[in-house]
């Protein structure tokens, strides 16, 4: 059989998952309430005022969120979605990413909302050849209900794929080059020498990090440097998961240090696991070599030297 042939094949077996149930009958594992809505419009940052209160409705996007089974899951699945991952698994198709979902919402979800559910295989893509690889979309659909009435329908489809080949691994990239000006040359002299200068205004005497050519605080353009003392503390931080970057190894924390001065400036906080990396973490200045021309401020956990 040709490889054409075996596509074909493989296609027939899998659209003939389309329809089957994977859900039937569900159940959401709490009613819409309050706390759950709290803790979305937090997470979200959304403060509008239909979310609170005695006549509160949930936010329409927390759809999905009332089906999920969470960390134990749900019993009350079909083996059609298993059985489908399991023939694209078995014809290479090994890898999995999330494309999109689509809602439609229908009726306002409110707190004491039993939440039902059903859900279907509704689709399956012919083979597509992507930039991650070549693979199979595949669209479920959930329909919630509430109260045995129709309340939205949410779409998921995802990417069942064999990953494309990866080129041949490149020599190490160097770390990109710092942009050094008039305006900044002085703190990379610092650097050099293994200092952190920080600005201070000639006139009002404000510290300023990054290093302008005037006040923000008064608008002069006097100054000289103070050294900082090199004690700091995270005041926010990321861990940098993808995209990776040439001379980047993710994952890999980024901060946001404020200085003991207090200024702040942005580096690689280090000396301790990325996951590790938590809010109010003391510091300490430390230097790093990246490469034979570059060296660069970091900041190493603990307040070590």
């Amino acid at each position: 059989m040709s490889g054409t042939d075996e596509a074909d094949a493989l296609y027939e077996r899998l659209v003939a998952f389309e329809g089957r149930p994977a859900a039937t009958a569900g159940t959401g594992k709490d009613p819409v309430n309050l706390p759950m809505i709290r803790h979305w419009c937090e997470a979200m940052g959304d403060a509008h005022p239909a979310y609170r209160g005695p006549d509160a409705v949930a936010p329409p996007t927390m759809l999905q969120a009332w089906t999920m089974g969470g960390l134990s899951g749900h019993t009350d699945r079909s083996s059609a979605y298993e059985e489908l991952f399991a023939l694209l698994d078995g014809a290479g198709y090994t890898s999995v990413v999330a494309t999109d979902c689509e809602q439609e919402y229908l009726r306002p979800l409110r707190p004491g909302d039993e939440i039902g559910f059903d859900t279907v295989v509704e689709s399956v893509s012919e083979r597509k050849t992507t930039r991650l690889g070549t693979g199979y979309f595949v669209t479920t659909r959930t329909d919630v209900r509430a109260g045995g009435e129709l309340a939205g329908t949410h779409r998921f489809r995802i990417l069942k794929y064999a990953p494309a080949a990866r080129p041949p691994r490149k020599p190490p990239a160097r770390r990109p080059r710092p942009v050094v000006n008039r305006d900044n040359a002085g703190f990379w002299e610092g650097v050099a020498a293994h200092r952190l200068l920080i600005q201070r205004c000639g006139d009002c005497a404000a510290l300023r990090f990054p290093w302008l050519p005037g006040c923000a605080d008064c608008g002069s353009r006097e100054w000289d440097a103070v050294e900082a003392s090199g004690a700091g503390t995270v005041f926010s931080y990321v861990v940098v998961h993808h995209p990776s970057f040439p001379a980047f190894e993710p994952p890999y924390a980024v901060g946001l240090v404020e200085l003991a001065e207090g200024v702040r400036m942005i580096s690689n906080v280090v000396g301790v696991p990325h996951d590790k990396v938590r809010i109010g973490m003391p510091v300490r200045l430390g230097f790093l070599r990246v490469d034979e021309d570059l060296e660069l401020p970091v900041f190493r956990a603990g307040g070590e030297d």
